[in-house]
């Protein structure tokens, strides 16, 4: 492991869900670990180019998939992106689907997030330093236009809005589970959005999410999710995630950082100057120093 001073930079990171563990669109790569004050982050970051933007990869789950949605360790994997100057971050998930219409291969563009989750450490701040970052929308609108866009030319079967839930995992729904998630009127179940999203938001990073469909869940009668379909499903969609990401991450590169994203810490941190933590302030000077 090492702290990273002055070195190797990237300005898109790329998060690489269930079935997308390495990127070979990013050429000219090295691997790096880094020291974060939150521990380990999820497994080697690659860092390298694509099509001259600096990229950084990052495996969600570790390579091999070894860690539980629960089990990442989303704030080392923010910090170690943000240390690395990334300022954007485009994110690829699979997911369920809770609508006819989102058929399994189908990339899903959502605009609003519901957080079922109980586990989770939401949040950097606490112990001396309070922040509260405004979170919606919780996906960035422009990048995620630009995304979406590049996914049509491509071909690839898309969807830009619809809401996704967040759920605890790793265990998949019951039926009664699933239909009540459709009663309530979302789009799409997953294991990893939300937290990694408010974390972003924190980090000022430009967050975008590419939900790639792999089952109906287990609502739809004759189409349970399974292991097997869900494999298959899978593999499609990482190919086509290869696809996307060459044509899409030299586009978000060029295009403005949208403030409610890049200055989502301005005016969040409610702790008055003379009562914060000074080893709070320290430990999170990454993120603050525009603001103290």
């Amino acid at each position: 492991m090492k702290t990273l001073k002055k070195g190797p930079r990237a300005k898109v990171g790329i998060i690489g869900g269930s079935g997308l563990y390495a990127s070979d669109a990013i050429k000219n790569i090295r691997e790096l670990r880094l020291k974060t004050p939150f521990g380990a982050h999820s497994g080697p970051i690659t860092l390298g180019e694509l099509d001259g933007v600096a990229c950084a990869f990052l495996p969600r789950h570790g390579r091999g998939h070894v860690l539980t949605p629960t089990e990442i360790n989303q704030r080392a994997n923010m910090w170690a992106l943000k240390s690395l100057g990334v300022e954007r971050v485009l994110a690829f998930s699979a997911v369920g689907s809770l609508r006819e219409e989102l058929s399994p291969r189908m990339f899903v563009f959502p605009d609003q997030l519901v957080d079922r989750t109980k586990d989770r450490i939401q949040t950097f701040f606490g112990n001396g330093l309070v922040a509260h970052v405004a979170f919606n929308p919780p996906f960035a609108p422009g990048q995620n236009e630009i995304v979406f866009q590049a996914a049509r030319e491509l071909g690839i079967p898309s969807v830009k809005g619809g809401i996704y839930c967040c759920m605890e995992g790793p265990a998949f729904s019951t039926k009664a589970e699933s239909l009540e998630h459709r009663s309530a009127g979302w789009s799409l179940i997953g294991m990893t959005a939300a937290t990694e999203a408010k974390l972003a938001r924190e980090a000022e990073l430009v967050y975008s999410q590419v939900a790639m469909v792999t089952d109906y869940d287990c609502w739809k009668e004759g189409e349970e999710v399974n292991t097997e379909l869900v494999v298959q499903n899978l593999h499609a969609n990482s190919s086509n995630a290869q696809r996307l990401m060459r044509l899409a991450v030299p586009r978000i590169a060029k295009a403005p950082l949208e403030p409610a994203f890049s200055q989502a810490l301005r005016g969040a941190l409610f702790t008055s100057p003379e009562a914060r933590n000074k080893a709070t302030v320290k430990k999170l000077r990454l993120l603050i120093s525009k603001y103290v």
